[in-house]
């Protein structure tokens, strides 16, 4: 199957996992709507809204750039209909917008953990809501949620409490949002990554410019996410995939392709439950 002409509502979109699931929508001749906050460029964010923009373009779509910000509810409820009277509908909505801090509960500042909850539980809830009623319209409706499986295992929480209890919202989301929505034929999954990937989050806040080279490219996510918003959405919904444990199961064998340093071991992300091994190994290439 392929996505052209679907329309896609992606926050975030404006860089790394979300500008990367639109370029690869992009590329069947999608329609993509950037609903993202950066409009002027940012000095330790690369890209904006309009040059995400010009890159889905190129890359064979067409593109709506918004600033939205995910918090307001204006602003996402107009953003929405301003998508659907641009493109004449809403097929796919993609909840990537995401806020990290690693933080013990003692050092998490409360404007830091609501920031966090607005962003990740909220805005994913809201967003997803106000596209639900365009998604009904849809031949084959998608929510994806960029959120890791609810593995409800101590060593995820106790690190940072607030951060895994806005991204497991998010992942609450697609348990109840599945359930709710199966009737009307919207499929609602999650995706996440099982090692870091390569995006200024995990530059700038985790791991730097080294971290950096311990990472697979966000073109794993993207394809991983293709696949999952190409199936018909009554046959596949309610599903926490894992990037690489997907492609695996559609034929996918070359990973070394997706590392941005084959000499690296990869470094594991959070939240992959133990209970999912890895398809191919994340020691460096030999």
């Amino acid at each position: 199957m392929s996505l052209k002409n679907k329309t896609l509502f992606i926050t975030g979109a404006s860089r790394g996992i979300g500008l990367a699931i639109a370029l690869r929508a992009a590329k069947d001749g999608a329609n993509i709507a950037i609903a993202a906050k950066t409009a002027d460029p940012h000095p330790k964010l690369p890209g904006t809204i309009y040059s995400a923009a010009k890159e889905i373009e190129a890359a064979g779509g067409k593109a709506l750039p918004l600033v939205v910000d995910v918090r307001d509810e204006a602003n996402v409820a107009q953003a929405v209909e301003q998508t659907a009277m641009k493109f004449g509908g809403i097929d796919i909505c993609v909840n990537n917008a995401s806020a990290i801090q690693l933080t013990p509960t003692t050092m998490t500042d409360m404007k830091r953990y609501d920031l966090m909850h607005q962003i990740n539980t909220r805005g994913t809830f809201m967003v997803s809501k106000y596209c639900i009623p365009y998604l009904k319209k849809s031949s084959n409706p998608h929510i994806l949620n960029l959120s890791p499986p609810l593995d409800m295992s101590e060593k995820w929480f106790a690190p940072h409490v607030a951060y895994t209890m806005a991204k497991y919202g998010m992942s609450m989301c697609v348990l109840g949002m599945a359930g709710e929505l199966r009737a009307d034929g919207i499929a609602v999954n999650a995706l996440w990554p099982r090692t870091g990937i390569a995006t200024a989050a995990i530059r700038n806040a985790l791991a730097g410019d080294e971290g950096m080279k311990m990472c697979r490219t966000t073109d794993i996510m993207a394809d991983a996410a293709h696949l999952i918003l190409t199936r018909p959405s009554r046959e596949f919904t309610g599903n926490f995939c894992i990037d690489d444990t997907l492609l695996y199961a559609h034929g996918v064998r070359d990973f070394d392709k997706y590392r941005v340093d084959p000499s690296r071991d990869l470094m594991p992300d959070f939240f992959v439950p133990d209970t999912v091994p890895a398809p191919v190994s994340l020691k460096a290439v030999k």
